[in-house]
């Protein structure tokens, strides 16, 4: 038989991939979630803002609230008196004041009623009833403004990310408890062989533990799948093919193990050729060139090796394109992966103080985030990296190549 001869020809690993670009998969479908269970799930529709966040004027330092106007004109030499009138917490309702007073206010304080801005404490001192002003502000100085952060109607997330933490904080602080997400792919694993024996005690001689199949379990949960194993099938075409058919009935995608090189019992290709067709079959590798893909009925069939090495390098090769079809997004970079990017703009930073700087990483480039507060927690949404300033360097400049850390998964959509 053919089989025997060893394969006609064997694709390169480039055009086995590009083959995938004209095959079109069923694409899983989605579900709603608590935001709990969503991190690491890909987003299936886009999040609007219900309000705007925060959503009241709020200090951005602990100090005093005053009338901005009040203020000018004050200085070391001359320092502006004013009457402490009051205090506001966090977490307490704002209360009002005059002309001529100041609150005492903690970072993240509802900002008073009749007050403009707030004096940080270190320019400031009381002395008895009063507090004397060293600085003055501007208007909105040190102020957090209603919905600075995010404005109500803003779409805040799009469909297709992949949901970080701070994704899931951004969730929470806008009242979700549950959001769509593109439902887990559940991939079927088929074991093969008449070698083939189940885990749990030394097998005889001529015999095989099927370990590929927990191999490859473990590593499909590592790809955010919902794998399941269907159980050893012997080399027999009919068997082979009933077991196909129900394993396609059940799951998204099929994952084979053995059974697929030319020999006599080699029958996986000629089962999948029969229900479906051949994508590609036997590509230039080593271990692993009788990796194969197959498509029935819209849902993709991998055909990898029985050998564990070329089962598992086949399948790294392989299915992350697979996956990226059944969910249109394919994952170009990991979160905590590190990157080099030239500086788009200079990043300032004091001697003596570690700086993480928000960073928008694209094409090699770093372009640092305007907005930097630490309670601006979509300035860790807006940013894909972090650029971090060492102690002793006060800063970055423009054209500077730094190191970024990716702090969400850098994606690109596959049609």
């Amino acid at each position: 038989m053919v089989r025997l001869r060893g394969f006609k020809e064997r694709m390169m690993v480039k055009d086995a991939i590009k083959s995938l670009e004209s095959v079109r998969f069923k694409r899983v479908d989605s579900e709603i979630v608590d935001i709990t269970e969503a991190c690491g799930r890909i987003l299936a529709e886009d999040v609007v803002a219900k309000f705007n966040v925060p959503h009241f004027d709020r200090s951005a330092v602990d100090g005093y609230a005053v009338v901005a106007e009040d203020t000018f004109g004050a200085n070391l030499n001359n320092p502006v008196m004013l009457k402490i009138a009051g205090e506001v917490e966090m977490g307490e309702k704002p209360i009002e004041m005059r002309r001529g007073e100041a609150i005492r206010v903690s970072t993240g304080s509802a900002l008073p009623k009749g007050a403009n801005a707030v004096v940080m404490l270190e320019y400031t001192k009381e002395v008895g009833e009063f507090v004397e002003i060293y600085k003055p502000v501007v208007p909105f100085e040190n102020v957090s403004k209603e919905g600075e952060d995010i404005r109500v109607g803003e779409i805040v997330l799009k469909a297709g990310e992949v949901l970080q933490p701070q994704d899931i904080g951004v969730l929470a602080s806008l009242g979700y408890v549950k959001v769509r997400v593109l439902r887990k792919p559940m991939v079927t694993i088929v074991p093969t062989g008449n070698e083939l024996v189940e885990i749990g005690g030394m097998p005889d001689v001529g015999k095989v533990v099927n370990s590929n199949a927990y191999m490859l379990f473990c590593a499909l949960k590592a790809y955010n799948c919902e794998p399941s194993i269907y159980g050893i099938v012997r080399d027999d075409f009919d068997e082979l093919k009933k077991a196909l058919i129900q394993a396609l009935s059940e799951s998204d995608c099929v994952v084979t193990t053995g059974g697929t090189s030319v020999g006599k019992g080699d029958l996986i290709p000629e089962v999948v050729k029969e229900l479906g067709e051949i994508v590609f079959h036997g590509i230039s590798i080593k271990p692993g060139m009788p990796t194969g893909l197959g498509v029935v009925d819209g849902k993709p069939v991998l055909m990898l090796s029985g050998f564990p090495v070329a089962c598992l390098i086949g399948f790294e090769l392989i299915f992350p394109h697979v996956l990226a079809k059944l969910t249109g997004v394919r994952v170009v970079k990991r979160r905590g992966d590190v990157v080099k990017a030239k500086l788009k703009r200079r990043i300032p930073s004091k001697a003596g103080v570690r700086t993480f700087a928000r960073v928008i990483y694209r094409d090699g480039f770093a372009e640092p985030l305007m907005t930097s507060g630490s309670g601006i927690l979509t300035s860790m949404v807006r940013a894909n990296g972090i650029v971090v300033i060492p102690e002793e360097k006060e800063g970055f400049e423009e054209g500077d190549v730094v190191d970024v850390i990716l702090v969400r998964d850098l994606i690109e959509r596959v049609t």
